[in-house]
């Protein structure tokens, strides 16, 4: 784990208190009811940075889907398991997915690439690609433009790191994808960069 991931997860561990108290601020559920439009019933789906499990987790469980959550905060994972006790929940580092090839119906990304290196950002993807089954979606969030810095949040040290949406965009196709929406939208205090895509193979 470099520095910067390590600011990251030193930082969640700190605020997970604080950050999971608020996240009902952030209402993703029109992007998520159409993630879920397009899922099998029964979809096998990866929140991917799920954090304290809500609202995303929660609703991926609400909605009859086999969930799995991955985080490298153990802070949020015990809030996690508390909150969605319906999910499996895996301590492990978003840049270093090893699950099996087309493992996963659907994949959500909410609030947690923003923190990841952004050189690694197209090895991210490609590996979403690789564990995702053929037509498999994805319902992910970046930066709203290209900007890379740690600064403080919720009183705790924090790492961002963006490319710029049509880079991000691109990255995405790149790594085998096709898009079905791109959007900017503004959630809670916060303005980010919305990709639903599906894995062609």
């Amino acid at each position: 784990m470099t520095e910067k991931e390590e600011i990251v997860r030193k930082g969640y561990d700190k605020i997970a208190e604080k950050y999971q108290a608020d996240r009902h601020l952030f209402n993703n559920i029109k992007e998520l009811e159409e993630l879920e439009s397009l899922l099998p019933k029964n979809a096998k789906v990866l929140d991917v940075g799920c954090g304290a499990g809500v609202p995303v987790t929660k609703f991926l469980v609400d909605s009859g889907f086999d969930v799995i959550g991955v985080d490298f905060s153990e802070n949020m994972l015990r809030f996690a398991r508390k909150n969605v006790p319906k999910a499996k929940f895996i301590k492990k580092d978003m840049t270093k997915l090893d699950f099996r090839d087309n493992s996963f119906d659907g994949l959500t990304a909410f609030y947690s690439i923003i923190h990841v290196p952004r050189e690694k950002h197209s090895s991210l993807f490609q590996s979403f690609h690789r564990i995702l089954k053929p037509e498999g979606v994805i319902l992910i969030c970046v930066g709203p433009d290209e900007w890379e810095a740690t600064e403080e949040y919720y009183g705790s040290r924090m790492f961002w790191s963006h490319y710029s949406p049509e880079k991000s965009l691109q990255l995405v196709k790149d790594a085998g994808f096709q898009i079905l929406f791109e959007k900017h939208l503004v959630k809670g205090r916060e303005k980010h960069y919305w990709i639903l895509a599906r894995n062609k193979k």
